[in-house]
């Protein structure tokens, strides 16, 4: 099969492998189409190239041992495991069964594409992190939530998922994609979007005008989906000094000794960083909750670009990424599109 590898730069290369063989609770996916992440061009301490393709999506062509919920031919989408062999970038993927999730008839591969990873780690933001009313116990009250970076993949997954929980007013912070962001908000119970490219002072000034117009006295809790260029610092000035906020990237953040912060860790949730219990229950829950929502209407993708040439693609992909250029958008790939791919 075809398979990409992604070195530091980044620069990537196709290269001929064996399909995988699952262990007794994974499953062979033939990838149809596979999304992108940041983190692809981002991960470039290792030493020799590797496929970091995690958003899968297409149709399962073997089952472990194990495996009881799928069957040969399902069409599915899954989170493949961070740093672990035959990612997306590829014909043939491994994924676990708990990270695994059928799509309906109406659920394209191209949108299916858009979810895994980045729907995961909304999902872990929000409510392992965050702590706040998951969607089948909505909230009854009010609760207050900035989300920084609401355009982004990440931050739209918050966003669909907060307002699923009947979390709101929300404080989106945005930039060129706020018209893909009001699409998901609700201005009647106090939603509202603060244009970050007006500059720091006026995003702090924003959020808390948009607090007081939505007849909130304060604000709790806070999703930062991009966690660098000021996004902290400025949520810090408004946040409750007794509040909540989890942030998408690790580093040694200065943080006013009264907040709670804790990091995004999606690997979790396949139990690799070992940092909270039930991180495998916890992905499995949400995995059928994104298959579910799917069926019902009630959750949807990501918008998405089709890359040109399929894993031949994926390197101009992530340099785009890496530039800044994806705005509101997941690049994903059809792997038919793949020169020297047979059908």
């Amino acid at each position: 099969m075809k398979e990409v590898l992604v070195h530091p730069g980044p620069r990537t290369e196709i290269v001929d492998s064996p399909i995988p063989k699952p262990a007794a609770n994974q499953l062979v996916i033939k990838v149809v189409v596979s999304g992108s992440n940041p983190k692809d061009w981002k991960v470039d301490w290792l030493p020799t190239g590797f496929n970091q393709g995690d958003d899968i999506a297409g149709i399962v062509h073997e089952v472990g041992a194990d495996i009881t919920d799928f069957k040969l031919g399902d069409r599915v989408g899954a989170f493949h495991e961070n740093l672990a062999p035959h990612g997306s970038y590829a014909e043939y993927a491994l994924a676990w069964g708990y990270t695994t999730f059928h799509l309906p008839a109406h659920t394209s591969f191209e949108e299916a594409s858009t979810i895994p990873l980045a729907g995961m780690t909304a999902a872990l933001g929000l409510y392992k992190n965050l702590g706040l009313p998951q969607p089948w116990a909505p909230a009854e009250t009010s609760i207050p939530l900035i989300i920084y970076g609401a355009s982004g993949a990440v931050g739209s997954f918050a966003v669909k998922l907060a307002v699923l929980s009947n979390i709101h007013p929300i404080i989106a912070v945005a930039g060129k994609g706020e018209k893909h962001v009001a699409t998901m908000l609700d201005k009647s119970k106090g939603d509202a979007i603060v244009d970050h490219r007006n500059g720091d002072e006026a995003v702090v000034q924003g959020i808390r005008d948009a607090l007081k117009a939505a007849g909130a006295s304060g604000v709790s809790y806070a999703f930062d989906a991009v966690s660098e260029n000021g996004s902290y610092q400025n949520i810090y000035k408004v946040l409750d000094p007794h509040g909540k906020i989890t942030l998408v990237l690790t580093s040694n953040y200065e943080v006013p000794e009264t907040f709670t912060q804790s990091n995004v860790m999606v690997a979790d949730v396949h139990g690799v960083m070992g940092i909270k219990p039930g991180g495998k229950d916890f992905g499995y829950v949400f995995s059928k909750y994104f298959g579910r929502g799917l069926e019902l209407g009630t959750f949807t993708g990501h918008p998405y670009e089709v890359v040109p040439g399929g894993l031949g693609g994926v390197e101009t992909a992530l340099k785009d990424l890496k530039a800044g250029k994806a705005s509101a958008i997941k690049y994903v790939f059809r792997i038919a599109d793949t020169e020297g791919v047979e059908l």
